[in-house]
């Protein structure tokens, strides 16, 4: 199985996360991140940016927008 994410792009996530651990990293607003779920989206972020192997991102939607035509199709037959 292929990598999902290339090495050069764990390396910047890695950055990232040192950056936060510091007290260093900060968002787009200014504010330093806090949260380690935030520091990762932003070295995603970062190496998609200078072209890194990342996959896109997902923004959730498509698995709503499959929920909301099954019930419309009226969804499993029951027996």
């Amino acid at each position: 199985m292929a990598r999902k994410y290339s090495r050069s792009a764990s390396k910047d996530v890695e950055r990232v996360m040192r950056k936060r651990k510091r007290g260093s990293l900060k968002s787009g607003s200014g504010r330093k991140v806090k949260s380690r779920k935030q520091a990762i989206a932003i070295g995603l972020s970062e190496a998609r940016r200078k072209g890194k192997k990342v996959p896109r991102k997902s923004t959730g939607r498509k698995g709503a927008a499959r929920k909301t035509t099954a019930r419309k199709s009226g969804g499993r037959k029951r027996s």
